[in-house]
């Protein structure tokens, strides 16, 4: 950003203990120090703004090529007529009706079907292990 070498520090350091004099120059350097604070603060402040913005930017791009993949992927590769569609995993669709069409004209009775179970799994017995042996395959 700025170069500064040792040599310009100190010319500056005797400058500023010349003109502002040690009494008050504590003063100074907290003031100095305060801005430059400030300044490093606003420019962090700038620079994660603008990388969040370009963050923004690139995911746009990224979603507009995976749409623009995903067009093409299915015009290659049109669905069959006669094909059902693969039922994904998931809460059933809700009907067409609205609710308030459902509750008002509805003369079906409400139906407890209970709690949802799952079959419990199916353990399959191990088969027998085979002889560590090479020699013990041939014999019972």
């Amino acid at each position: 950003m700025l170069d500064f070498n040792m040599s310009e520090m100190m010319v500056v350091a005797i400058v500023a203990l010349l003109v502002i004099g040690p009494k008050d120059l504590p003063k100074a350097m907290r003031f100095v120090g305060y801005w430059v604070g400030r300044a490093r603060g606003i420019a962090r402040q700038f620079r994660s703004g603008f990388d969040s913005m370009v963050r923004e930017a690139e995911l746009a791009e990224m979603e507009k090529k995976w749409a623009e993949e995903n067009a093409r992927i299915m015009r290659e590769h049109p669905p069959e007529p006669g094909a059902e569609p693969v039922a994904l995993e998931g809460p059933p669709a809700p009907d067409d009706a609205s609710p308030s069409d459902s509750v008002a004209g509805s003369t079906a009775p409400d139906v407890d079907h209970g709690p949802v179970t799952t079959p419990p799994p199916v353990i399959r017995d191990e088969p027998a292990a085979a002889p560590a042996d090479p020699a013990q395959k041939g014999q019972p």
